[in-house]
């Protein structure tokens, strides 16, 4: 008997992968010593693309589920179209970013050639890890092992769409003072999301946090904040909720491990003081 397949759920996590590839597309259109709006016009389209892929990423899912038709088959599909736009895409994007900014004498550049290699390692491993995971466990929780490949991949993606529209930036800086601070984050950011992603840093899973059960009145208040802020500047607030989202769970574990590991210091090993 033929397994009979969810139209609609494959559907979406297709259109998943192909705003990856539509991503790798216009990434190789990015030269050195192109008109800058060109750059920044490819950059937003390739920022843009990334962010929808997570937008068909998250409704597949939730779909599948509303339908009842999730199955081996549309996990499986989903990882495969995940490695397209949250693993080869960025790093792809990451390559071009170091050719652009960068002079091809400079080691920097030559960095961005390994912190792309681990960044697409790190999302292959993550998605790997997280397929067996759930082959041996039913994912009941709400918190993912490490930093989910599409938040990695988000926060890349905000990089590059602020990157883009430097121009239309009013924070306070000159745009070559933060150009540059751009250009020194790129390669450390990637760096650190690759590292996290393969970490085993616990991270919440937003939208089974925010759709599911129900909320006192200071969450609604964020959440209406949040969207105001949005409005406001859109492109920087979608920079710092997707870093915020990427580094406060690390941050927050590295504070309390260090506050415990003060609190259970020996009385042997505490400083001496002059009596």
């Amino acid at each position: 008997m033929k397994k009979k397949i969810a139209v609609l759920p494959t559907l979406l996590t297709l259109g998943n992968a192909v705003c990856g590839f539509a991503a790798i597309n216009y990434a190789s259109k990015i030269v050195p010593l192109a008109d800058e709006k060109l750059i920044g016009y490819y950059l937003l389209l390739c920022g843009s693309l990334i962010l929808l892929a997570m937008v068909f990423d998250g409704l597949d899912g939730y779909v599948a589920r509303l339908s009842k038709s999730d199955s081996a088959f549309g996990g499986q599909l989903d990882s495969l179209c995940d490695v397209i736009s949250f693993g080869v895409a960025p790093a792809y994007i990451l390559l071009r970013l170091g050719q652009i900014d960068w002079d091809e004498k400079d080691l920097i550049r030559q960095v961005f050639v390994v912190v792309a290699t681990l960044y697409l390692a790190c999302a292959i491993l993550r998605l790997a890890r997280f397929n067996v995971e759930n082959l041996i466990e039913t994912p009941t929780t709400k918190r993912f092992k490490g930093l989910p490949s599409p938040g990695a991949a988000g926060c890349l993606a905000a990089l590059v769409i602020l990157r883009s529209q430097l121009g239309e930036m009013r924070i306070g800086l000159d745009e070559p003072t933060l150009h540059w601070l751009l250009k020194v984050w790129t390669p450390l950011g990637a760096l650190l999301v690759s590292l996290l992603m393969v970490s085993r840093f616990p991270y919440p899973h937003l939208t089974k946090s925010m759709l599911h059960g129900r909320r006192n009145f200071a969450f609604l208040v964020e959440v209406i904040v949040i969207l105001a802020v949005l409005f406001l500047s859109p492109v920087l607030t979608v920079f710092l909720l997707f870093w915020v989202y990427a580094l406060q769970t690390p941050v927050n574990s590295l504070v309390t491990w260090g506050l415990l590991r003060g609190k259970k210091l020996p009385s042997s090993e505490a400083p001496h003081t002059l009596s």
